[in-house]
């Protein structure tokens, strides 16, 4: 005898299918009120409904992630915009051909900052490399963004070595897909940054936020809040690039202001080595060394 959660799978198909093969015979639907609660597009993106699309965000991830043994994450943050260094290199190339002063000035800083893509793809191997080698329960998975840039990077740096990274994409005015390193069955698309950024800290075991904007700011800020207000457990946050984290923002201030406490500020580490990122998560939960 079938177990209950097959034929309710099963009931679920024949309704699906029930609705499409109306339209399959031309049978055209009379009424919005005809459709299965949620078979209806419209009705599902109403605004009265916005708790059970929070809801579903919530828990197709999360079931998805826990069938496929994802349950220990090392999250990357960065900016979108960066590029590998080798596409840099070529936008540097067409700038010096153009003689055009503004466009050598922005692919010059492009390959500037393709140092951190570089960064992100060499400190994500090294936690594929050490996953690689431990059971699964034990393992960690490079989790981004989904998006382009740093993201890109830290997944390519984990798809190179053949280990799963999953990647939390978020839908935006303007296109944007996941990038191709993310692994298929672990590409998830979120409407709603509240839940994406749930999702981002509930399997989180480490923080490492890369040079970034806006996006990557509020991020960093509500994982450091998190922590702070013991609302989530103490992980590692490692802000990677010092100079550039110094230059943005002057944490002392906070300090100097009693706004924070000074014990507060030994919440994040900065680095500039994917080695030493690594070495400090390590550090941290007392990971063995192979």
């Amino acid at each position: 005898m079938e177990n209950t959660q097959n034929l309710s799978e099963a009931r679920l198909a024949n309704a699906w299918a029930e609705l499409h093969a109306h339209a399959d015979r031309g049978h055209a639907l009379e009424s919005d009120a005809y459709r299965l609660a949620f078979a209806d597009p419209e009705f599902l993106l109403r605004r009265e409904t916005r708790g059970i699309r929070i809801q579903l965000e919530m828990l197709k991830p999360d079931l998805d992630q826990a069938e496929q043994g994802v349950e220990h994450t090392v999250v990357v943050f960065g900016s979108a915009r960066f590029l590998s260094p080798e596409l840099a290199q070529e936008a540097l190339e067409r700038a010096q051909a153009s003689n055009d002063a503004q466009k050598l000035a922005v692919a010059q800083r492009h390959v500037r900052n393709a140092v951190h893509y570089e960064n992100a793809r060499l400190f994500a191997r090294l936690v594929a490399g050490y996953s690689a080698r431990r059971p699964l329960k034990d393992r960690l998975f490079i989790c981004t963004g989904g998006g382009p840039g740093i993201m890109e990077a830290a997944n390519r740096g984990a798809f190179e070595l053949g280990a799963p990274t999953p990647g939390l994409n978020i839908t935006l005015p303007h296109e944007q897909r996941a990038n191709p390193y993310v692994t298929p069955s672990l590409s998830f698309k979120f409407h709603y940054f509240a839940i994406r950024k749930m999702h981002f800290m509930m399997r989180a075991k480490a923080l490492v936020a890369f040079p970034g904007g806006f996006g990557t700011l509020d991020e960093l800020f509500e994982v450091i809040t998190l922590v702070q207000t013991q609302k989530a457990k103490p992980v590692p946050i490692i802000l990677f690039g010092t100079n550039y984290w110094k230059r943005l923002i002057n944490f002392e201030v906070l300090v100097e202001e009693g706004a924070v406490s000074p014990q507060d500020l030994d919440l994040l580490h900065y680095t500039d080595s994917p080695e030493e990122a690594w070495r400090f998560i390590q550090n941290f939960y007392q990971l063995p060394e192979d």
